[in-house]
């Protein structure tokens, strides 16, 4: 009777891991999908190729898509492969904190572009530059990747070398478990939100000002300063990642039962959630880029329609 009731325990762990993982997997090929029509509208139309706003923002959503991606992948190994190797794990996660970390610093770049375009209207050309806004592109995925690299450095000081030839479940919590790296990532967190917020609260009162000027387009003014009210907005949505590993952690306290009813949406609100809404909002909002995605959908639904005529 024991053994029946292990086994049916055992079912039951298998198929609540199969649900949960298929849900994510659902979910991220969802959000990706949505996603990928974006980035086909952007390599689609040439327009877009020169102005530095339109490129800061496929930056945007094709980290995105990268963060979706290997965050499921993570998520999945939980279960599918439980023993990772140390080294192979540690490549994942220092990619993934990267990706989390470009898109608020992708955020703060998109306010600065829109101050200058409203404040410094005849500089914008001269200072958005192409080449300047890849040279942004090319900072913040440096930026971006000092925390995870930061973190493997702790790992070669506070722990053996031979700890890389080991295999270990692949979290950040169980990868990154010396008291150490929970102090380095408070500072980090904080330094970073700080920065990102502070340049969104300054790049949003400066447009005010200017959209209060009579000599300023009052019009341009506006606009800009609700789009950078909803960078603001995304960048709330996107900072929920940082408290993810802080409710893990309280949730670690509670029965198991409970700690999956929060563990699961814990994860698709600070994850998944965010990394629909950030590109989808921006990008259906934008009336140029929604045209453009309209005309090159509607040309591919009447060419379909045409072939099955003909055949």
């Amino acid at each position: 009777m024991n053994s029946t009731m292990l086994q049916y325990s055992a079912q039951d762990r298998f198929m609540e891991a199969f649900v949960r993982n298929v849900i994510f997997v659902l979910f991220g090929i969802i959000i990706n999908f949505i996603n990928g029509v974006f980035v086909f509208t952007f390599f689609r139309s040439s327009i877009f190729y020169s102005d530095p706003r339109y490129i800061l923002y496929i930056h945007l959503v094709i980290n995105d898509m990268l963060m979706v991606f290997f965050s499921v992948t993570l998520s999945v190994m939980a279960y599918a492969w439980p023993k990772v190797p140390f080294s192979f794990c540690v490549i994942l996660l220092i990619i993934t904190a990267t990706t989390n970390n470009n898109t608020p610093l992708t955020l703060a770049g998109m306010a600065v572009e829109r101050y200058i375009a409203i404040c410094k209207p005849l500089h914008h050309h001269q200072i958005c530059t192409v080449r300047r806004t890849y040279i942004l592109i090319y900072l913040i995925w440096g930026v971006s990747v000092l925390p995870g690299l930061t973190d493997l450095i702790v790992i070669v000081v506070a722990r053996p070398l031979a700890v890389f030839t080991t295999a270990t479940l692949c979290s950040s919590t169980n990868v990154y478990n010396t008291p150490y790296h929970e102090e380095l990532r408070k500072v980090i967190n904080g330094i970073y939100s700080s920065v990102v917020w502070v340049i969104i609260v300054f790049t949003y009162c400066r447009v005010l000002i200017a959209a209060r000027r009579a000599s300023a387009d009052k019009s341009s003014a506006k606009k800009a300063q609700s789009t950078i009210l909803l960078h603001g907005a995304q960048l709330l949505f996107c900072m929920l990642s940082y408290i993810t590993a802080v409710i893990d952690k309280i949730s670690a306290q509670l029965p198991i039962d409970d700690r999956k009813k929060v563990t699961i949406p814990n994860y698709f609100v600070t994850n998944l959630l965010p990394r629909l809404l950030t590109p989808l909002i921006y990008g259906v909002r934008d009336k140029l880029f929604c045209n453009h995605m309209k005309r090159i959908f509607a040309c591919k639904i009447l060419l379909v329609k045409v072939e099955s005529t003909k055949q």
